[in-house]
């Protein structure tokens, strides 16, 4: 089974209303903090990587990350990056608004493809 078929099958889209096991609005806190956890573990785990392979590799000394500056480019960069991802952390949100807006709840597979550009 490849990546897209499990996420469709797994965001495959129940009979009946999404139910709610807390508050809708705690559901919707705590979708957006699982979002930044696990955002930030992806995160620290491939930084914690590269800061690793450079110090064994001897490319960088401990302090030289920390000392870092970007230029614009690289501002420019990372501003775009936050804004994209602050649209995936938030993107429960967005789900909400179109289900409102259609009259139905939106399948985490069909989420799945547009993120994988297959819509």
């Amino acid at each position: 089974m490849s990546f897209a078929e499990a996420l469709n099958h797994a965001g495959a889209k129940p009979a009946g209303k999404r139910p709610y096991f807390l508050d809708s609005q705690v559901e919707r806190v705590l979708a957006i903090t699982m979002a930044v956890a696990q955002e930030l573990a992806v995160a620290r785990q491939r930084a914690d990587t590269l800061e690793r392979l450079l110090l064994d590799k001897g490319v960088l000394s401990a302090g030289e990350i920390d000392a870092f500056a970007p230029d614009r480019a690289a501002s420019a960069e990372r501003q775009m990056w936050n804004q994209e991802y602050i649209a995936r952390i938030l993107r429960i949100v967005q789900q909400e608004n179109e289900a409102a807006m259609f009259g139905e709840d939106v399948a985490s597979g069909d989420v799945g493809d547009e993120l994988a550009g297959e819509k």
